[in-house]
């Protein structure tokens, strides 16, 4: 198989040729359904908080003797059993990451990398940079190679001015090779890469 190298202008100046063993594959959805989800969990913030017993506001005498009353025993007015209390095995801050094996996550990059080369959605242009760090040079750069809505920039080391040019436009992202991960390629309707992150991305998967 075999891609078209343009240059920021969407003309022709070379061609590249994808190994057979890497991009002939099938698309393993599962694999990339793995990946999409962990990459989510990775994402929470994970803030939610609740006060336990220990933590709401209330003073700890005992209100009333244990015995003799007729009531049910009670020693704090802090209790899970009243209105106000604390609250029981509520949810607390914490991550929702989780490892997921590098093979698993190798393997959802690749699916994805092969199922947008099938879409015609993979654009490699020989170089991703920007003479002025400005979003009007980044929006005529991505409409010169016909990315209009979601897009995604991959290059070995992200260009500095091209990198702050693409900051402020919604949906789109600009990302090193080594960064890149199956939720990023998917979530683009435009993946555009260099020369350079392609082959590198070659040899990694």
């Amino acid at each position: 198989m075999t891609l078209d190298v343009v240059n920021t202008n969407n003309e022709k100046v070379g061609s590249l040729e994808l190994k057979d063993e890497v991009f002939a594959g099938r698309v393993n959805g599962e694999l990339i359904w793995e990946s999409v989800v962990h990459a989510n969990a990775a994402m929470r913030r994970g803030t939610h908080a609740t006060k336990t017993r220990g933590l709401v506001s209330g003073s700890g005498r005992k209100l009333w003797k244990q015995k003799g009353t007729g009531r049910a025993r009670i020693g704090s007015i802090r209790s899970p059993l009243w209105r106000k209390g604390g609250t029981v095995f509520g949810p607390q801050p914490r991550s929702y990451d989780y490892q997921l094996p590098v093979k698993v996550r190798c393997g959802a990059l690749l699916a994805a990398l092969v199922q947008k080369v099938r879409d015609g959605s993979l654009v490699v242009v020989d170089r991703l940079t920007a003479d002025e760090a400005k979003t009007k040079v980044a929006v005529d750069l991505l409409r010169r190679l016909g990315a209009s809505g979601k897009a995604l920039l991959i290059d070995l080391q992200p260009d500095d001015k091209l990198a702050v040019a693409v900051r402020n436009l919604p949906g789109v992202r600009f990302l090193a090779s080594a960064r890149v991960g199956a939720r990023d390629v998917m979530d683009a309707a435009r993946v555009i890469a260099t020369r350079a992150a392609v082959e590198r991305l070659q040899e990694v998967l």
